[in-house]
């Protein structure tokens, strides 16, 4: 890795932790979802970043990638779990990192497990480590204290312009692995469930979070201009229909999106929600493995 890629990486991460401190701070019961959505991505910006995708809260049972679409009314309801999950990038370099605020004392303990194992994850990833033991070491963390890992849910290999760069970091123990090496960005990401519960994922039916999928042939001009804002502004990251306000004319905006997805130029990430129902807590660092441990990037 270049030095000027290191420098990146360690601003964006730099950033992504202060913005992480303040939403714990911010984050409250009955609050609309929009209003933490924005209040992160503007942070960001503020601090001389750009956000990598948009800001995730999913809450309780909701695992991952919920964003706020234009106009949502949702709020934080009372005694939630509420999962903040924030990506920050410096010309492509990326960080990533996520909290859970807990407003019911019940979970309390599963909010510190994922971080027990998340800290747990950071120090014995290294150089050369298999990612099933890693996976292993995580699982027994989480059973330990009595809770389960959701095992379709991963970290992630990050790359420039790429959130997930193809090779997954598992939270259980598996049969097949690889092995890390030195100069690489994970995402260390646990997410832990009840004990009881399924302890998997399943799509929902919302989609809030989209990304560029390939370049085609489009007839309508309003299509055309919005795919080529995208393409321009997002690259590979991905976005959501908030920051598209004003690309097109308001009336057009509806057909053009649609048109978008139907030709597939663009993918949606459904949201996902364990699949009993069970409530899920999840804690996230990103890291540059070295020879005999790693960089956490995204802590202060």
């Amino acid at each position: 890795m270049s030095g000027e890629a290191l420098k990146k990486y360690r601003e964006a991460g730099r950033i992504a932790a202060e913005v992480r401190g303040e939403m714990r701070k911010y984050v409250k019961e009955g609050m609309p979802i929009i209003d933490v959505c924005e209040t992160a991505e503007s942070l960001i910006k503020e601090l001389g970043g750009k956000p990598a995708f948009p800001c995730n809260v999913s809450i309780n049972e909701i695992a991952a990638h919920y964003t706020s679409p234009p106009n949502d009314e949702k709020i934080i309801p009372k005694g939630a779990i509420v999962k903040v999950d924030i990506g920050v990038h410096i010309d492509g370099y990326l960080a990533d990192t996520a909290t859970t605020v807990c407003f019911n004392p019940q979970y309390r303990d599963m909010v510190r497990t994922a971080e027990e194992a998340l800290h747990k994850g950071i120090e014995i990833i290294r150089d050369g480590l298999s990612t099933s033991k890693f996976g292993a070491t995580i699982e027994k963390v989480i059973r330990e204290r009595g809770f389960k890992p959701v095992s379709n849910l991963t970290g992630h290999m990050i790359s420039r312009f790429l959130v997930h760069a193809g090779k997954s970091l598992p939270n259980v123990s598996h049969m097949f692995g690889f092995k890390l090496k030195k100069g690489q960005v994970f995402a260390i990401e646990p997410f832990v469930t009840e004990i009881d519960s399924v302890g998997k994922v399943r799509e929902g039916k919302i989609v809030t979070i989209f990304r560029f999928n390939k370049k085609k042939s489009l007839k309508d001009l309003y299509s055309k201009k919005l795919f080529s804002f995208i393409e321009k502004n997002f690259r590979t990251l991905p976005f959501c229909e908030r920051w598209l306000k004003n690309v097109v004319p308001k009336q057009h905006f509806s057909k053009a999106f649609q048109n978008l997805l139907s030709s597939k130029c663009l993918f949606g990430y459904p949201i996902f929600i364990e699949a009993s129902n069970k409530m899920v807590a999840q804690a996230e660092h990103t890291v540059i493995i070295k020879e005999n441990g790693c960089e956490v990037l995204t802590e202060l």
